[in-house]
């Protein structure tokens, strides 16, 4: 029988995630899609604490700021369309009180750098090589806000700039941590804002880089290229993956990094997170009060034996 799909196998690595793992995901909006599917099953992780980062020199400012203890000022907040603005986080971050902006920069940049020092497993999901040079300082940003865009240059970071983005990367989190496991990704999601060419280009230096580093690598764009390799997996966008690719993509990674007596808790917790999602028709009734007893007894067993709350 002929076999019409090139499917990628993937081999257990060696220092899975388990429930005592603590889990730091930094990048694109694919890192966002993993870190919910890890947060449903109640692992511990912390997931993009300035936002979604697309490429990899704003990952790096991040990581460094954090690790070395950088403090912003008013210098480094910006006053557009009635908010205030980092051009280093998301707008998400974003607020219309400058002071509250600060503070809250200065707290995740604090608390990230405990969660490094913590980690067993860094994920770093890389996106794009384009960046956007904000001319008036000539500092390249993670996020625009929105500014007018002939107030940047767009610039394509080259192999050799990434690689120098990566390996500091890596050598600074080891200077606090030398332990945990860093696994870079190349984000699916396909840029075609960009244009077609120099998305690809995009990813082939990301992609190139990335392999001259000596830190561990997770295929989920081999994945969606090469093995589902077909538009019924993207949302209507013909962007981003849709939910089958996900967790076709989701699955690949619990065989890749999840461990066998994990897999196995993540299995209640699923149990446990549609009971919590189930909707009784009679909410009075006896069947539902053991229902609700029994779910609350298998949550009590969980926190015992994991420290595990819903």
């Amino acid at each position: 029988m002929t076999n019409f799909r090139t499917e990628i196998t993937l081999k257990k690595q060696n220092h899975t995630i388990d429930y005592k793992s603590s889990i730091v995901l930094i990048g694109s909006c694919f890192t966002q899609n993993i870190g919910d599917k890890l947060n449903y099953f109640k692992f511990n992780t912390t997931i993009n604490p300035f936002g979604i980062l697309f490429q990899p020199s704003a990952i790096e400012k991040f990581i460094l700021s954090s690790i070395n203890e950088v403090v912003y000022t008013n210098n480094d907040v910006i006053f557009h369309n009635e908010r205030w603005h980092c051009f280093d986080a998301h707008s998400s971050l974003s607020n219309a009180n400058k002071d509250h902006l600060l503070n809250n920069l200065n707290a995740i940049l604090k608390q990230t750098k405990i969660e490094i020092i913590k980690a067993s497993h860094i994920f770093i999901t890389l996106g794009s090589s384009w960046v956007y040079r904000f001319i008036e300082s000539g500092e390249v940003v993670a996020n625009c806000h929105k500014i007018q865009q002939k107030k940047f240059n767009k610039e394509l970071l080259s192999i050799q700039e990434i690689q120098t983005n990566l390996n500091s990367i890596i050598n600074a989190i080891k200077s606090v941590n030398k332990e945990t496991n860093i696994v870079f990704t190349l984000s699916p999601v396909r840029h075609l804002k960009d244009g077609f060419l120099e998305n690809k280009q995009s990813k082939a230096h990301l992609l190139s880089a990335i392999y001259q580093t000596e830190a561990t690598y997770f295929p989920a764009y081999e994945i969606m290229m090469d093995d589902l390799r077909d538009y019924r997996f993207y949302k209507k966008d013909m962007v981003h993956p849709n939910q089958i690719a996900l967790d076709y993509i989701w699955d690949k990674f619990i065989t890749t990094w999840i461990s066998t007596p994990a897999v196995e808790t993540m299995d209640e917790i699923n149990q446990i997170q549609k009971g919590l999602a189930h909707k009784p028709f009679n909410a009075t009734s006896e069947q539902h009060h053991c229902f609700l007893r029994d779910l609350q007894m298998k949550m009590d067993d969980l926190e015992d034996r994991y420290g595990i709350t819903f």
